[in-house]
């Protein structure tokens, strides 16, 4: 399929999201239109404001339920890119149905009125994530874009309500991506777009998105701000900073990597894992004690600096693919830490 150029229109769904708003971001800067989708008027005020400085080149409408049937029939109108992002992620659902229908019938559900009243979208990029690829191992494991975490699922299937959070969380997204590639399977024929689905890990990195008090923090940025800056918000030991971990991509970046596959003709149809790389989180910890100046004003925890170098990590990916299609430079977690820091310390966080 031929790649959707700067100056074209793309549609971004959640576009208030802590992901979204920096990618909305990212594709203005790069000359792209983005119709952004929000669930409320007052989120999509503040999207307005947050870039007003494009003029017109930004504009948002309201998509309050998007489980409901069309519930993106006009939004897709008039677009040639879309980049689904929208999905909850949080670890408070009781029934998994919370989590699993809004993120399979979201993603589904764009997916069907693209079919319908998007006949000049040439790619659809969906956001997915390395939940939809890990299982859970008894030794270290370097996952790849052939794994599938089929695991969770059948934690769900058989234990429901009783399932750990994770593992709801974890399913919804991998029912979520195979629902959209058997979409795409189903109606090749019929579609005059390809897939691109992007799979990061932890997402860390600062804040753009609307949001008011630490409360309100994203899932993944309140857990970073719970361990690097406030002792003992996270309830980990010393011995666990230096244990336990996963990968982690900065959201700057994982913005970046999603505009990469509107330009990038050989992303096209390819399910790509995003990540910096593995760390435990104590490396966070020695990160933002190491920088001189500080750019946050009190003292931040220090755990057992140096501790977990040697240990090593139980999850990892292989993203040979990634390095050969899309060719991201990956920030450190040295800058992200920086950045971050600086910018809760401007929120007096």
């Amino acid at each position: 399929m031929p790649v959707v150029l700067p100056a074209a229109k793309v549609l971004v769904s959640g576009a208030s999201g802590y992901i979204a708003a920096w990618l909305v971001r990212t594709l203005l800067q790069q000359g792209y239109s983005v119709r952004g989708t929000a669930r409320s008027k007052e989120k999509g005020a503040f999207l307005l404001d947050l870039f007003k400085s494009y003029g017109d080149k930004f504009e948002f409408v309201v998509v309050e339920d998007m489980t409901k049937e069309g519930a993106f029939d006009e939004a897709v109108k008039g677009i040639d890119a879309i980049q689904h992002t929208a999905s909850p992620f949080h670890f408070n659902a009781d029934d998994p149905k919370e989590l699993i229908d809004p993120a399979v019938n979201g993603t589904i559900g764009i997916l069907k009125s693209a079919l319908k009243n998007a006949p000049d979208v040439k790619r659809i990029t969906v956001l997915a994530s390395c939940a939809c690829v890990l299982r859970v191992e008894n030794s270290p494991h370097v996952f790849s874009e052939n794994d599938w975490n089929d695991q969770s699922i059948v934690e769900v299937e058989s234990l429901g309500r009783k399932a750990s959070p994770m593992a709801k969380y974890r399913a919804s997204k991998t029912l979520a991506e195979k629902a959209a590639w058997a979409f795409h399977r189903d109606h090749e024929k019929e579609v005059n777009w390809d897939l691109v689905v992007i799979n990061p890990p932890f997402v860390f990195g600062p804040v753009i998105h609307p949001v008011a008090t630490l409360k309100d923090l994203n899932t993944s940025a309140k857990e970073w701000y719970d361990v690097v800056v406030a002792p003992g918000s996270s309830g980990r030991t010393n011995e666990q900073l230096a244990t336990l971990g996963s990968c982690w991509v900065d959201v700057r970046d994982l913005a970046s990597a999603l505009s990469l596959t509107l330009v990038v003709a050989e992303a096209g149809n390819e399910r790509i894992i995003v990540s910096a790389g593995a760390f435990h989180w104590q490396d966070w910890l020695d990160a933002a004690n190491s920088l001189s100046p500080s750019p946050f004003s009190r003292p931040l925890p220090v755990g057992a600096p140096g501790a977990g170098k040697n240990v090593p990590h139980k999850i990892d990916y292989d993203t040979s693919k990634e390095r050969k299609i899309l060719k991201v430079k990956y920030k450190t977690i040295e800058e992200s830490t920086k950045d971050t820091l600086a910018d809760f310390e401007s929120r007096g966080w």
